[in-house]
């Protein structure tokens, strides 16, 4: 937390943007049943990791239409409406498997609970473009999700402590945690959503102008989206390992200790997150976001194509942190990019729709990883998962050549772009 403490990017951020941090926070405090949802279909529910692979992948298709609905319902009807709304159903849905043992209906409520999730993305997103200007959006997209891992550095140790003896309360706590992040913002964060015509306190971009017109119409003025959206697809489908991929590595190299030791690694990943991020923001705070995305996807090269040679703790450790370097960059940097070059009347639906095609990375990756687990061995996906990071970070330096003159593409120089 020291990194944190005086980072100058981080000082003098909007009211709002703080409040979604501790809305973060306290959620993902939670985050006990997706990244344990691995373990729990195939250790307790008896499942191949090709069946687990698919249900994985239905949770992560449930994104799509839930995020979809989320944006589109946050641009006509509020941000914080959408997001109070969803939370709490996602809340009470996840809470009533905890009375159901090992019943197969328990994946499909898992999944009704994720698209219900899922509307609150689009929501977060539009809220932190809403308050900032371009120069500031690196910094506010870090913090909102540096509040998320640190809520991560406890929620897994919980979970996989819980996991043995009290499995039940992984719904029970990630559903209670959930509500109090939606009280929170329904009690302190007041609605930012533009007024229709009204000019914005935030000084905007060209790229920000509001529009006319669909979200599709929108999208096709800005064909470097539909390229930084393949790439950005290609980066999930590498990152959504960790929640498929590693806890299988893990449960076969350490036997019998494996939920736990995964857990473990998950913290890790939570606290390199919450160490990195100020520093990673004041190192790169001057590239352009491409760039940083370029670096993001380097980091994953590293970090997920190395799993295959490593079998030992101290070794997963290091390649956890190396490919949270590349989840920081890349996590935040895509909201910033996102935010860059939304028109500011379809914020929502432009972070739900992108955020669509990019997901293509979470369903196809479980599905891919169960299949060539099964026919080739744990080895083959992460040395696929090395291609695959290394062809994304060739492509993710298309988008600034294809939007010259148009797009948004700075660090703090983005500023010049606001006006100030």
């Amino acid at each position: 937390m020291g990194a944190l403490i005086g980072i100058h990017s981080l000082r003098g951020l909007p009211k709002c943007v703080w409040l979604l941090f501790a809305a973060d926070l306290v959620n993902s405090t939670g985050y006990f049943v997706l990244p344990f949802l691995t373990i729990l279909l195939t250790d307790r529910m008896g499942m191949g990791s090709a069946e687990a692979g698919m249900y994985l992948a239905a949770a992560n298709v449930a994104y799509g239409p839930g995020s979809m609905l989320g944006g589109k319902l946050a641009d006509h009807f509020g941000r914080k409406r959408v997001y109070v709304g969803a939370r709490v159903l996602a809340a009470l849905t996840l809470m009533s498997c905890a009375m159901l043992g090992r019943s197969p209906l328990v994946p499909w409520i898992v999944i009704g609970s994720i698209l219900a999730s899922s509307a609150t993305e689009p929501a977060v997103s539009a809220m932190v473009a809403d308050v900032t200007p371009p120069g500031q959006r690196q910094a506010a997209f870090s913090l909102v999700y540096l509040g998320r891992n640190l809520g991560f550095a406890v929620g897994p140790i919980l979970a996989g402590l819980m996991y043995r003896t009290h499995p039940a309360w992984l719904f029970v706590g990630d559903g209670l945690t959930s509500i109090a992040a939606a009280v929170l913002v329904m009690l302190w964060i007041p609605e930012t959503l533009p007024a229709a015509g009204a000019s914005s306190d935030v000084p905007e971009a060209d790229a920000e102008q509001p529009e006319a017109g669909g979200v599709i119409a929108a999208l096709w003025r800005r064909p470097w989206m539909l390229v930084f959206a393949v790439a950005l697809s290609a980066y999930t489908l590498v990152y959504v390992q960790c929640v498929f991929g590693l806890p299988l590595q893990v449960n076969a190299l350490f036997a019998g200790d494996g939920p736990a030791r995964y857990g473990a690694l998950m913290s890790v990943n939570a606290v390199a997150v919450i160490v990195l991020t100020a520093p990673l923001v004041r190192l790169t705070g001057r590239m352009a976001t491409t760039r940083r995305l370029v670096l993001g996807g380097i980091a994953y090269m590293a970090g997920f194509g190395s799993i295959f040679l490593l079998r030992t703790m101290p070794l997963l450790v290091l390649s956890t942190v190396i490919w949270s370097v590349g989840e920081v960059l890349v996590a935040t940097n895509s909201r910033v990019f996102i935010a860059d070059n939304a028109p500011s009347s379809h914020r929502g639906r432009f972070n739900a729709a992108v955020n669509l095609l990019a997901g293509g990375g979470y369903v196809i990756g479980p599905l891919v990883g169960g299949v060539l687990i099964a026919r080739m061995g744990m080895e083959s996906l992460w040395k696929a998962c090395l291609l695959i990071a290394m062809g994304a970070s060739a492509l993710m330096l298309l988008p600034a050549w294809m939007g010259r003159g148009r797009m948004v593409d700075g660090g703090d120089r983005a500023l010049t772009h606001s006006g100030r």
